[in-house]
Formats: structure tokens, C-alpha cells, sequence
């Protein structure tokens, strides 16, 4: 069996993708069985990215074509037509731009529906181009993996899919996410002039993550309250959050911190008090389980995903409710035992999710299609 894995997505245009589809093949290749082959199709340039990986039963095929170029749709389907027992080929996309006749069993990835459930944050002309897109992907693939369960029941509420083509494939925090040693939270801090104490969000601002009600939030929290550090990448599409942050005088409270690099993360999670995340909806919520794996205490959203990745090892609250969210903020804040007692759910909570068991589901569906 020869299963096919796209990792042309895996670029800073999608850290999020990226991340999914080289922690994903790494899982895989430790769990092929005798008679399987992992290959992997990307760009030239991610060659030396996905060298560490290739071995005899790995490979990497180059691909000069872009999944937004509409060559793919005849450039891809050719090269998987070179791979030698067509009969036992599988082709994964962890994307929605894809060949969409690939000319081999299709499995595709599907992490959520924001486009469609705001509609008000997307242009028409956007809408309109992701509902064909996903059309094309959903018809091409016989079968879908979603990252979360609320991911796979809003996917079979919005189109007509037969339950049974839907899988549920978790994701996980990478293992770099755990507790961070003193010495290494201490060089976080001074390499972002970062206080002793602090509420962290990390995050980008589209407004699905729900940062203006954050914001009204924080604000019912009193002064003496420690500062809040709003990290990610910032889209000056939405400039929301810093204009509510000066009509509520809250610039001298509220740090805009900007893009933090991918190997600062876990010890920024590891050095706040404590970890919101407000959004609206969520895939999967990563960010939840990443600040859990570090050992931060965290308050989060009880909606979409959120509730089934952070089980009982967060605080919950309303989203469009701000006095809610003040008020989680506030039971960690005001009491330490609390924190040490969230803090020990998450580390348990964090440690359910591993790619491990992810790449098993996974294989499990390439191996069930092969063989229907």
C-alpha cells in the first residue's frame, strides 16, 4: 500500500496546515506496517524540510506546482500515475485546493467552516469561491477526516455527506509544548520586556477570535489586576481590538505584542498566569492544549470545539457574555489553589491528545478505504 500525503500546504501562508501534515507524517512513519510506503508531495523547496523524514519506507516527490495553480488539477493525478501499483494508492489532501479527479482513493482534511459561519467577516465573492472549492473537495474525497467532533457535525449539517465518510482525527500540542524550566521563562521575559505576571491570549485577531468582548471583559477586572498581553499575528484589516482598547483607557493595561517566534511559544505560554482564549469558534483550539501542556492555568469558550479539547480542565464562560469572561479571569486570578488545581487538570488534559494516536486514526481510515 502506498499511501500519499500532500504537504505543499506545509508553508508559512499555513503554519497551521504545516504544522498538522509534518507532525502527521512523522506520527505515521514510526506506525507503517510491513508492505506500506509513506510519500510525501511538496514543493521543491520544502525538500530539505521533509529530508529528516525519507528513509525506505518514506519518500519525498517534488511537485513544482502550487495548490492555488490551476495546473495542479492535471500536474498531480501525472505524478501519482508514475507510482508503481496504482491498485494500492491512496492520495491524501490536507486542503480544499486540490486535484479534485486525482485518479486515486481520496482522503481529504477538514478543519472547520468559518467562511460560511460568519459570512458577515468574508467578502461574497470569498464565500462564494470556498462553498465551490469545498464542494469540489468533498465530492472528490471518499472519505473525510475532521480534526474535531464539532468539526465533523458541522460539516454533515451544512452538506449532504453520509455520516460514515467522516472520521474524527483529534490533533495534538507538539511535544516541544511542556513546562518550561525557570531559566528559560526568565530569558522570555526579558527578551519581550514581559512582567513577572501577566493574562496571555495568543492568537491572530480575525474577529471569529473575539477580541473586542475580551477586551470589555478585561476591562470589568480591576486595576490592580495583572496586565493583559495580546500575542499573534495582528491582520490591520481588523483593527477593532486596539481602537476598543483606547476608548475603554486601556493602553497603559494592554500590551499588543505582535508575532511571537514559533520557538518562544511554549515559554511565553509557560510564563503567563494564566491563558484565555475568547474565540468564537474553533476546528480544534490548539492553542488550549498548548498552554495546558505547559502548565498554564486556562479559561476558554464553551462553544464549538473548545469544550470537548479542554474537558474539565478549564474554566468555561460565554463567549458573547463579557461579564463571564471577567469572571473566569477573575476565579484564577484570585485564587492560587484554583490555578494549581487547573493547572494539574491540563497537564492530564493535554497529555489525551498525541499525534501518535492522531497518525493511528488516520492510518486506520487510509488502510479501511484501500481495502473497501
Amino acid at each position: 500500500m502506498i499511501f500519499t500525503l500532500d504537504v505543499r500546504t506545509a508553508t508559512p501562508h499555513f503554519p497551521g496546515i504545516g504544522r498538522y501534515v509534518v507532525n502527521l507524517a512523522q506520527a505515521m512513519k514510526t506506525q507503517l506496517q510491513a508492505g506500506e510506503r509513506l510519500v510525501l508531495i511538496g514543493a521543491p523547496a520544502q525538500a530539505e524540510r521533509f529530508t529528516a523524514l525519507t528513509d525506505a519506507s518514506v519518500q519525498f516527490v517534488a511537485c513544482p506546482v502550487s495548490p492555488f495553480a490551476w495546473a495542479q488539477q492535471w500536474r498531480v493525478p501525472m505524478l501519482l500515475r508514475r507510482t508503481a501499483d496504482r491498485s494500492a494508492l491512496l492520495y491524501h489532501s490536507p486542503y480544499y485546493l486540490m486535484p479534485y479527479r486525482p485518479g486515486a482513493p481520496t482522503v481529504l482534511t477538514h478543519y472547520d467552516l468559518i467562511p460560511l459561519l460568519f459570512p458577515a467577516h468574508v467578502s461574497p465573492r470569498a464565500r462564494l469561491f470556498f462553498r465551490v472549492a469545498l464542494r469540489l473537495a468533498l465530492h472528490a474525497a471518499q472519505h473525510i477526516v475532521a480534526i474535531s467532533e464539532a468539526a465533523r457535525r458541522d460539516l454533515l449539517a451544512a452538506f449532504p455527506i453520509a455520516p460514515a465518510r467522516v472520521a474524527t482525527t483529534p490533533l495534538a500540542p507538539d511535544p516541544r509544548f511542556q513546562p518550561q524550566p525557570a531559566t528559560v521563562i526568565a530569558a522570555i521575559r526579558a527578551r519581550y520586556a514581559l512582567p513577572d505576571h501577566f493574562v496571555l491570549y495568543l492568537g491572530i485577531n480575525k474577529p471569529h477570535k473575539n477580541l473586542v468582548t475580551l477586551l470589555h471583559a478585561y476591562a470589568q477586572l480591576p486595576v490592580s489586576a495583572p496586565p493583559l498581553v495580546v500575542a499573534g499575528a495582528w491582520d490591520e484589516r481588523y483593527p477593532e481590538a486596539r481602537q476598543t482598547a483606547v476608548r475603554l483607557a486601556l493602553t497603559a493595561r494592554v500590551r499588543f505584542l505582535g508575532p511571537v517566534a514559533d520557538a518562544d511559544l511554549p515559554a511565553l505560554y509557560a510564563a503567563a498566569t494564566i491563558f484565555i482564549f475568547p474565540s468564537r469558534y474553533e476546528g480544534f483550539g490548539l492553542p488550549v492544549l498548548e498552554a495546558m501542556a505547559c502548565g498554564t492555568p486556562v479559561a476558554c469558550s464553551n462553544v464549538s470545539s473548545l469544550p470537548e479539547v479542554a474537558g474539565d480542565a478549564a474554566l468555561l464562560f460565554d463567549p458573547a457574555d463579557p461579564t463571564a469572561m471577567a469572571q473566569a479571569m477573575v476565579q484564577l486570578l484570585d485564587a492560587p489553589s484554583r490555578c494549581a488545581e487547573m493547572r494539574t487538570r491540563g497537564l492530564a488534559q493535554a497529555a489525551r491528545f498525541t499525534w501518535a494516536q492522531t497518525a493511528a486514526l488516520t492510518l486506520d481510515v487510509y488502510r479501511k478505504l484501500l481495502r473497501s
